[in-house]
């Protein structure tokens, strides 16, 4: 069992207070809001601008013991919102970096994980295409979130790397069992085959709730 939980919810625009205010009074102590989209299952609909929606995603970091609480008051507090009104993850984290000191779980103790959150950082104007390859291997929907890199320009022409400032993360749950496809798909595309193109990283899903009226 991990020491902390990251807690990633996904809601319409201007929404996010639903969320973090929920988190507050049930014990986290705050959480940080990212802009993004989302992106339908069906690409006919993001090719006619039927697909892609404004989202916001809540970013909450909580110890395990509390995890459940906090967990149980974002669910209460977003039932009397429409269907389908968004999702919520718990993402096990190991260690966490806070004021200078660095807290980790005792023991590896991981449950077996049934979804897995990937995560691609790539250069601005591919996360369509990731999301396209990514989907060709079973994956459904995903979100995109507007980032940027930390390089200087100094540093690029140091390293003799083209680094693009502009990225795009995109953030995909897939069932486990559907990981290893999805990461080959999208790892194989042309645009992640420069050094410093991009990034994959997987986090294994300890819970997931579908947030709205059931």
């Amino acid at each position: 069992m991990s020491a902390f939980y990251l807690l990633l919810a996904e809601v319409p625009q201007n929404k996010a207070e639903v969320v973090s205010d929920s988190a507050v009074k049930a014990g986290s102590f705050g959480g940080t809001v990212l802009r993004g989209k989302s992106v339908s299952s069906s690409g006919l609909a993001d090719a006619l601008g039927l697909g892609a929606k404004t989202k916001e995603l809540v970013l909450i970091l909580v110890e395990q013991n509390n995890m459940e609480k906090i967990f149980s008051a974002i669910q209460k507090a977003c039932e009397n919102e429409r269907r389908n009104f968004g999702c919520l993850y718990a993402l096990e984290s190991d260690t966490m970096v806070k004021g200078g000191v660095i807290k980790g779980k005792e023991g590896s103790g991981m449950t077996e994980e049934k979804q897995t959150l990937i995560s691609v950082i790539l250069n601005k104007g591919y996360a369509d295409d990731a999301m396209a390859a990514a989907r060709k291997a079973g994956a459904g929907g995903g979100t995109v979130i507007n980032a940027r890199g930390t390089a200087r320009e100094d540093d690029a022409k140091f390293f003799g790397m083209h680094i693009v400032p502009e990225k795009e993360m995109l953030v995909i749950v897939v069932d486990s069992e559907k990981k290893d496809a999805v990461l080959e798909a999208v790892k194989n595309l042309q645009c992640l085959q420069e050094p410093g193109s991009g990034i994959i990283f997987c986090s294994s899903v300890a819970s997931f709730s579908t947030l709205g009226k059931k």
